[in-house]
């Protein structure tokens, strides 16, 4: 299991490559166009993918030292650096959110509402249009491989698209005239930008946090206690290194079961999780009943 999961992150990486190619090319046409066509959405806009290209790198390094093996050090492996580039992801997001925000709000108090150029408008619909095509192929990559730190890419893909899509709208009313419609719509993309990066930032920080969810416990607890030697089940706890998860259960059997029959019902349970739940390691300690 553990040669399929590094194969698994290592086409991850193919996705978060994906995302710096991109963000590369649409955040140098943004700012270009958006400073040649005075839109400040557009530049806003634009802001965002260029410190887009940061988060992307900090998913792909991300993604090569999670398949760093086990070591000295490291006695579980590398997995949680998955965890740690979300994590990151999610910061970035966040800065780069409250400085548009910031920036975009002086604008309007200060009146600076010129009404852009429409080529920034279609500079915007081509942008959205690029960046939910990857994020498409980066979310179907994410659930194949089971990656958290590509799904984080994916859903910042996402939110790209669908402010593109918002800048590019606005651009166009702004063009017959309603010029303080571009700096509102800035704040509107800020405050996706804010959403998104809370919401990486929470899902990272509960499994950075060893933070497990217990509808998963309550499916693993069934399927173990309806092994016929199991008496009960006193305890499961679950953590998640990356996308692995790691499982530690406290069983009763009967006490005069030999300890060739109790191993052998341990190893069937762990070999059903793992079937069942692809769960990546399951460590059992069965106490006499």
């Amino acid at each position: 299991m553990r040669e399929t999961r590094y194969e698994e992150l290592k086409r991850a990486e193919k996705g978060a490559l994906l995302s710096i190619i991109a963000y590369l090319l649409i955040s140098f046409v943004k700012l270009l166009i958006g400073k040649i066509a005075g839109s400040e959405a557009l530049w806003a806009d634009g802001l965002n993918n260029a410190t887009d290209i940061i988060a992307s790198v900090a998913v792909l390094i991300g993604l090569r030292l999670a398949q760093k093996p086990a070591d000295e050090e490291h006695k579980y492996g590398h997995w949680k650096a998955e965890n740690v580039a979300s994590l990151i992801t999610s910061l970035i997001m966040l800065a780069v959110g409250l400085q548009v925000l910031y920036s975009s709000v002086w604008s309007l108090i200060q009146g600076e509402t010129e009404s852009p150029d429409v080529l920034a408008a279609i500079i915007g619909v081509v942008s959205a249009i690029l960046m939910y095509g990857v994020y498409t192929f980066n979310r179907r990559l994410a659930a194949q491989v089971k990656s958290s730190a590509l799904l984080a890419a994916a859903k910042d893909n996402r939110s790209d698209a669908w402010t593109s899509i918002g800048t590019a709208i606005a651009i166009f009313a702004a063009s017959f005239g309603w010029g303080w419609l571009d700096s509102l719509t800035a704040i509107v993309v800020a405050v996706l930008i804010l959403k998104t990066a809370i919401d990486i930032f929470k899902e990272s920080a509960f499994s950075l946090s060893d933070g497990f969810d217990q509808t998963l416990v309550n499916e693993y607890e069934q399927v173990v206690a309806d092994f016929p030697e199991v008496k009960s089940v006193k305890s499961i706890r679950g953590r998640m290194y990356g996308a692995n998860v790691f499982l530690d259960i406290v069983i009763t059997m009967d006490k005069y079961l030999t300890v060739e029959k109790s191993h052998a019902v341990a190893d069937a349970i762990e070999a059903l999780l793992s079937d069942r739940f692809n769960v990546y390691d399951t460590d059992i300690h069965i106490e006499p009943d």
